[in-house]
């Protein structure tokens, strides 16, 4: 068993609030997920505040819980103003309320007599904790617990500049004892999800506000990931991309995963260099992977083998890793548009105008024109629209046009609009001259672009049509099985209806 137990407990739910009523209903709140809990008492805004917190801790210490008490100081990274000592009353307050373990940053045991924490009467097991919010730096093979300084465990948690950093990061993990591996910012989240399978003692996750860069929500890591039950048999998949943080492919698989009960997780990689990744691939089991925005063309010069429809598009979505390493592209974009489409329009003897002139333009091109579509291309590049048209036999229709021109349909297959800039609108209402308007990007579902086509009159068709055509054909081919359509559908579409809940109540 390891140093805080096994399974769930090896999740550290990370309580945080600046006041002690909040923290009081987030640990309530984390208890009934985990049993492992940090209390950052640093985050608390007055000394009144930590002492009417640690009172009710006291008197309400539940059975079977591990709490962690840290109160980092500002040099540290923390939010506490005060010195040492003043960081030391707090955490032997904390073992007073019933704290079994404490979080003591490096800087603050090189300024203890000794530099050891035991003449003090902190809670009685220690975590020394490392972090650099900077970068990750150059470690050794392995990192065990130091034999002075009356510590139990060390943690570093470190920034993820590229994936690499989070390997090495993880490799320190598998080669070191009592050791938490904590890999920061948004590059780093695919390894805090695969920490604990990898040997870290603990993966931290926030029950509300993230207290650190790149965090996984505490619902998120248990539901969505099951981080805790990853072994190094489960296999490995994933989408590539930047951005990558608004995907809901995640959610998608991982949905379909759990019904059809596969030891697989799928996790999101914000890919800034495509070599970075794929030099990754071998150390985190990846066995295949979605490609998007801006990566869908670029990664083909990296395949083995190609299908010939992919090939033929020029774009790949879809990667298969094969067993000797080997990488196999494919496309599911093209299915993804044509059974979108065909729900609200005869796309034979259509005229569709595609907006856009990179990786899923190229699928959405093929697939009309296959389909019997003829097919305009107008792009912010000019020159991509002009190679786009003649590589399918469409036609280029310069911006100035579109006022003019007429449609049967027209799709967006450029990123603008996606979240966070929901705001914005890639074409004027007064370019929306057509029946039927189809926005590829899937979040949020009704984009500013569907929304004045709404307006207007126009039907639309929101993205997450498309997201869910192409992603259950990934699904099915990385698993070979039949997926669970209908099952994993709600799980989208509800995911999407809360979160547009959500944007409107602020």
């Amino acid at each position: 068993m390891g140093l805080f137990g096994t399974g769930l407990r090896r999740i550290c739910a990370v309580v945080a609030a600046s006041t002690a009523a909040e923290m009081a209903k987030l640990v309530r709140s984390a208890l009934t997920q985990t049993s492992t809990v940090e209390l950052r008492l640093d985050w608390l805004s007055s000394d009144a505040e930590r002492a009417q917190f640690l009172r009710w801790l006291g008197k309400s210490h539940p059975r079977n819980a591990t709490f962690l008490a840290t109160c980092r100081r500002r040099e540290g990274g923390g939010k506490f103003a005060g010195g040492v000592d003043r960081e030391l009353y707090w955490l032997i307050q904390a073992r007073e309320a019933g704290c079994q373990w404490c979080d003591l940053e490096v800087e603050t045991l090189r300024k203890l007599p000794g530099q050891s924490v035991r003449e003090n009467p902190v809670p009685p097991r220690v975590l020394l904790s490392v972090h650099d919010f900077e970068h990750t730096p150059d470690f050794p093979r392995s990192i065990n617990t130091p034999a002075h300084g009356g510590v139990d465990a060390v943690k570093i948690a470190a920034e993820a500049r590229t994936i690499q950093d989070s390997v090495r990061l993880l490799r320190l993990a598998r080669n070191s004892k009592s050791f938490v591996a904590v890999p920061m910012g948004e590059i780093g989240l695919p390894a805090r999800i695969l920490a604990l399978r990898q040997g870290s003692a603990l993966a931290y996750a926030p029950v509300a506000a993230a207290t650190a860069p790149g965090q996984v929500s505490l619902d998120e890591m248990k539901h969505l990931y099951r981080a805790h039950a990853l072994t190094r048999r489960t296999q490995v998949y994933g989408v590539i991309g930047d951005p990558v943080g608004h995907s809901l492919s995640p959610l998608l698989h991982n949905t379909g995963f759990v019904a059809r009960r596969i030891d697989a997780v799928y996790l999101p990689f914000l890919v800034h260099d495509l070599p970075d990744f794929l030099s990754a691939v071998p150390e985190f089991g990846v066995r295949g992977f979605s490609v998007t925005h801006p990566h869908k063309q670029a990664i083909l010069k990296y395949l083995k083998d190609c299908d010939p429809l992919a090939a033929e598009i020029g774009a790949v979505n879809t990667v298969v890793v094969r067993r000797n390493g080997s990488l196999y592209g494919c496309n599911t974009d093209y299915l993804g548009v044509l059974r979108a489409l065909e729900k609200k329009l005869h796309i034979k003897g259509s005229r569709v105008l595609i907006f856009g002139a990179g990786g899923a333009a190229r699928a959405a091109a093929l697939a009309l024109i296959r389909s019997g579509a003829t097919v305009a291309i107008c792009a912010r590049r000019e020159k991509a629209a002009r190679q786009l048209a003649h590589a399918f036999g469409g036609e280029v229709v310069p911006r100035a046009a579109l006022r003019a021109e007429s449609f049967d349909a027209i799709l967006n297959a450029t990123p603008v609009g996606m979240h966070p800039h929901d705001g914005v609108s890639p074409l004027a209402p007064g370019e929306l001259r057509c029946r039927l308007v189809m926005d590829l990007i899937n979040r949020p579902q009704r984009t500013q672009l569907l929304k004045i086509a709404a307006q207007r009159g126009i039907a639309i068709i929101p993205g997450v049509e498309m997201l869910l055509a192409q992603g259950i054909a990934q699904w099915e081919i990385w698993t070979g099985k039949r997926a669970p359509e209908a099952t994993i559908r709600r799980a989208v579409l509800a995911a999407l209806r809360v979160e547009e809940h959500s944007r409107q109540r602020r």
